[in-house]
């Protein structure tokens, strides 16, 4: 008698929940399916756009384990799981972990921005935050530079996109432009031809753009000329070397004084009254 009870009622059951059960099983398998598909293609176009890799990796996982906890409440749902409750957490716990990790998340952010928007990428050689070197790491939480001695500095990625940057690998080429004084005695022309002589002879400097001097500043001890040229990025460094040396190599020959600051002592003694 009680084994025919508790059949009837499997079976009542069976027919009450089998319905639900098949529809969440058909739900599940197209959800993934659709889910699978919308992954895909938002993969297709970061890769199309060149995103790089690791947004790449870190958005396909975010959306994986969105659709996932989305799909997970709609399958609670169709069998009749109340789900107003498990969002309810999940909001929470949301809020919680957003507020625990407030700095956290503008560095995301921030990196989200570099990553996306592309300011300078791997390789490039940036001045930032007081410091400057050669990319060697964009995180989505920080930047890696390798400085010029070799060190490896890290930079939040909220800080970095929030703050101004100079990428000196931007372009292929740079100007620059070295200023020397002379003295009040020197020749300005004779000076101007030498250091025009200069660059035109090292082969490291373009030729074009043209090479240009010109006075810039009559200073209190000196007359300042601006010497500017262009150079290739990888030219630059020793073009600029070069040029230095070669100005104070060059000034001696031809007898143009580099003035420099000097020091006047003035004593003042006083005198003793005769009495």
């Amino acid at each position: 008698m009680d084994t025919e009870k508790w059949i009837e009622q499997a079976i009542e059951l069976a027919l009450l929940y089998a319905p639900k059960v098949v529809m969440a099983i058909v739900l599940w398998i197209i959800g993934n399916l659709i889910f699978t598909r919308i992954l895909k293609l938002v993969k297709r176009i970061m890769v199309r756009r060149d995103y790089d890799i690791s947004l790449r990796g870190f958005t396909t996982a975010l959306l994986y384990w969105l659709f996932k906890i989305i799909l997970i409440l709609m399958v609670l749902g169709t069998l009749g799981i109340e789900t107003t409750s498990f969002a309810a957490i999940l909001a929470s716990a949301g809020l919680a972990i957003g507020l625990a990790l407030q700095g956290s998340l503008a560095n995301f952010a921030g990196g989200v921005l570099i990553l996306i928007f592309k300011p300078f990428k791997v390789g490039d050689w940036i001045e930032a935050q007081g410091l400057s070197g050669s990319v060697k790491e964009i995180g989505i939480i920080n930047t890696t530079l390798n400085t010029f001695g070799n060190q490896v500095a890290v930079i939040p990625n909220g800080k970095l996109s929030n703050e101004n940057i100079v990428n000196y690998s931007a372009e292929s080429t740079r100007r620059e432009a070295i200023t020397t004084g002379i003295s009040y005695d020197s020749d300005i022309k004779k000076a101007k031809e030498v250091l025009l002589d200069i660059v035109h002879s090292c082969d490291k400097i373009m030729k074009d753009p043209a090479p240009s001097v010109m006075v810039v500043e009559l200073a209190e001890s000196s007359v300042n000329i601006s010497l500017r040229y262009w150079a290739t990025n990888d030219n630059f460094w020793d073009a600029r070397w070069h040029v230095l040396e070669t100005i104070k190599v060059k000034f001696d020959q031809e007898g143009i004084e580099i003035p420099y600051p000097h020091q006047v002592e003035v004593r003042k003694e006083s005198k003793k009254k005769l009495n």
